[in-house]
């Protein structure tokens, strides 16, 4: 991931490679309340720690291909019908990578979809690491990579318990984090990141398949967070972000869901909404005293457990079941 400033107006937009009792809701304009099943903070803080326990889940390791036989696993225990998009990626100098995209899909005879997604790999290099000496070790990845995948796990075992009243989509994207390092002297390219991603996206499946919208997760674990209303995503999904903010207001998560716009950042969504045409936004975590733009433990060796919150993954859960239970076919 990279940082380019560039003005606009009076801001300078960055842009970045990289609880409580069941709600119910009254849809007035359907005459219906709508049952929002509980989301489990502590749930999610462990299936979190889960991932983070095997080590750094970069491609071509053991410990990712053991993570991959988790998540497939725990989604499967969930009642989702799951699918490996497995390939082999060429990353920015000629390695090859054998990534797996898993893809589990819950209702899944309702033509009204809706995306949900995070990536699951761990960066290969601490590259902003305030030792050199870091630079060519891997990212932990505990809030970059297993925070939005544990988050995701946890609405998934909800929908397995209580089907809404559209199809889920729940995929988790691999060989995100791998872009050209700040170390390397080659050319920049904003397509060396989110691998998987652009692979899932030129080969769908089913071939013709689409969403009504999506919503990606990154960064979405750390105490205190601020989630801004990211500018790729304002300028794709303008609804879906007001439609997630708005939610957040209501359940009283505003404090996490800021109405400020935020930076315009590469990450997976960006390739979702170049490439398939689905309206997708990003939950992200931003901090805008950063010089990169992210937290100060950012693709450095200090990813780990501790920047892990419960409160904010409930934020960011329960936010995410209220959307997805109060929509419609």
């Amino acid at each position: 991931m990279k940082l380019i400033a560039f003005g606009a107006s009076l801001a300078i937009i960055f842009l970045i490679s990289c609880s409580s009792a069941a709600k119910s809701n009254q849809q007035t304009d359907q005459q219906q309340t709508v049952s929002v099943p509980q989301f489990n903070a502590d749930s999610a803080y462990l299936y979190v720690k889960t991932q983070v326990d095997f080590g750094p889940r970069v491609p071509n390791t053991k410990a990712h291909d053991k993570c991959a036989v988790y998540l497939v696993k725990q989604m499967e225990r969930f009642g989702a019908k799951v699918i490996q998009q497995k390939a082999d990626l060429k990353m920015f100098d000629g390695t090859i990578l054998h990534s797996d995209n898993i893809i589990a899909s819950f209702n899944p005879a309702a033509k009204t979809r809706i995306l949900l997604c995070a990536h699951w790999d761990s960066r290969p290099f601490c590259d902003h690491d305030s030792n050199p000496a870091n630079y060519h070790k891997p990212v932990l990845g505990a809030n970059d990579g297993a925070s939005g995948v544990g988050v995701l796990m946890e609405v998934a075992r909800q929908l397995g318990k209580q089907l809404p009243s559209v199809g889920v989509d729940i995929i988790f994207l691999d060989s995100e984090d791998v872009g050209t390092p700040e170390f390397d002297k080659g050319p920049e390219d904003d397509n060396s990141w989110c691998l998987g991603t652009q692979y899932w996206a030129k080969h769908l499946i089913p071939s013709n398949y689409h969403a009504k919208f999506g919503i990606l997760l990154d960064m979405v674990g750390a105490p205190n967070a601020k989630f801004y209303k990211e500018q790729v995503s304002m300028d794709h999904a303008p609804d879906i972000v007001e439609k997630v903010w708005d939610q957040a207001k209501e359940y009283g998560f505003s404090g996490y869901f800021v109405d400020q716009m935020g930076g315009a950042i590469t990450d997976d969504h960006l390739f979702i909404n170049q490439l398939t045409g689905i309206p997708c936004i990003d939950i992200i975590q931003e901090d805008m005293n950063s010089s990169t733009g992210f937290a100060p433990y950012w693709h450095t060796t200090h990813d780990t457990m501790d920047n892990i919150d419960r409160t904010t993954l409930l934020a960011v859960g329960e936010t995410l079941l209220g959307v997805v239970y109060n929509e419609r076919p």
